[in-house]
């Protein structure tokens, strides 16, 4: 983007139909995924994603899973106003979220929200449309059980595409569809929620009030254990977020045991974004799998 005011200018004015003036700007990150802008304008705050995918709708998915969470949680979902493309750049134009030191209750209200969320039930697995886990196509169609969706859209598509990509050998990935019918029967059974999907630290935010606001999802009817165990890979969220999550809906014995299984999707991810330093983490819940057999 050569010159990034003309940008901001021309996103403006495909928003409100005539110029307007921006009074100061910031960049808030410069990730090799997406670019986000503040932008102070003559009328308001807002936030800019940009990103040069040739993945045209990529934000349109993206606004329509905060649409998702917004009308299904209590929790804050920042609104969208438009997205487009203008040249080569994709862009989202959204409401930005003023920050400030999180209230004493924060953990606790974003365990209800989540808890709330996962409440929505769908009648199959996946969703109506296929979207995208940060740039990564994210395959949604409709499965009638857990296991199969799991294995079929969740874990296989990122496995082949490591594959495809140099990323794992041809026997790592017989090795690894060595574990699919080991996960006959693994879960519990429960009806498809609905997820955030992407459901980590860094896809959540302390609003102006003091209390949590939810961005970035990869929102499908999914196995609700899935949120709880994405949100512990790195790191996890404090305490009084799984108190407050199973006193409103409480999980079925065995959850620990199963939360490496769940990560192997991110996992998958994260090492087709980002390359093989996640190769261990798999080949650690594999060779456990497989030598429990």
């Amino acid at each position: 983007m050569e010159n990034p005011e003309s940008f901001y200018d021309a996103v403006l004015f495909q928003f409100f139909g005539t110029p307007v003036p921006v009074l100061d700007f910031n960049l808030i990150t410069a990730g090799s995924v997406n670019q986000a802008v503040f932008l102070k304008t003559g009328k308001g705050e807002y936030l800019l994603k940009t990103n040069h995918r040739q993945n045209r709708n990529i934000f349109e998915k993206e606004a329509e899973g905060l649409d998702w969470l917004r009308r299904h949680t209590s929790l804050h979902v920042p609104e969208t106003f438009i997205h487009g493309r203008i040249g080569d750049t994709n862009y989202l134009l959204m409401e930005w979220i003023a920050s400030r030191t999180p209230l004493p209750d924060y953990w606790q209200k974003l365990g209800e929200g989540i808890a709330e969320l996962h409440m929505v039930v769908g009648q199959k697995f996946g969703l109506d449309s296929d979207n995208y886990i940060a740039i990564l196509p994210q395959i949604n169609e409709q499965e009638n059980t857990w296991e199969n969706f799991f294995v079929n859209k969740r874990l296989e598509p990122m496995l082949q595409r490591a594959f495809y990509e140099g990323l794992i050998s041809k026997d790592f990935m017989k090795e690894f569809r060595r574990i699919y019918p080991l996960l006959k029967g693994f879960f519990p059974k429960e009806k498809p929620a609905l997820l955030h999907g992407d459901l980590w630290s860094g896809n959540i935010l302390v609003n102006d009030k003091g209390t949590p606001a939810l961005i970035d999802p990869a929102v499908y009817f999914g196995h609700r254990e899935v949120d709880l165990a994405f949100s512990r890979l790195f790191g996890g969220f404090d305490r009084k977020f799984y108190e407050a999550y199973q006193h409103h809906f409480p999980l079925e014995p065995g959850f620990r045991e199963r939360i490496d299984v769940y990560n192997l999707y991110p996992l998958l991810v994260h090492l087709n974004l980002f390359g093989a330093s996640y190769l261990p983490g798999i080949q650690k819940t594999l060779s456990a799998l497989l030598s429990n057999r």
